[in-house]
């Protein structure tokens, strides 16, 4: 005859046990002082970004000056919307 072989009691988990996370386990100042860090370095990143976007922008404005600035009195007169012939 085969001996029964004991069953091995198994711990049984809870459903609604949840796996301890790091922000468990870090003390709550810890923590604030932490989502204050991450915000404070996603407003600097914003700024950082809108400031190179401004730069950008004036780099564009100060590049088309200075291409009308060069343009001959004809590229001028080509550009413009103005129907010139109404008025000779």
């Amino acid at each position: 005859m085969k001996k029964k072989k004991k069953q091995q009691a198994r711990p049984q988990t809870r459903k609604d046990d949840k796996p301890v996370t790091l922000g468990d386990m870090l003390n709550q100042d810890l923590m604030a002082q932490l989502k204050e860090k991450q915000q404070e370095l996603q407003h600097q990143e914003e700024k950082q970004k809108k400031q190179e976007r401004e730069e950008e922008a004036r780099k564009k404005r100060e590049q088309q000056r200075l291409r009308e600035k060069n343009m001959s009195f004809e590229e001028l007169l080509s550009k413009s919307d103005m129907d010139w012939k109404k008025y000779k």
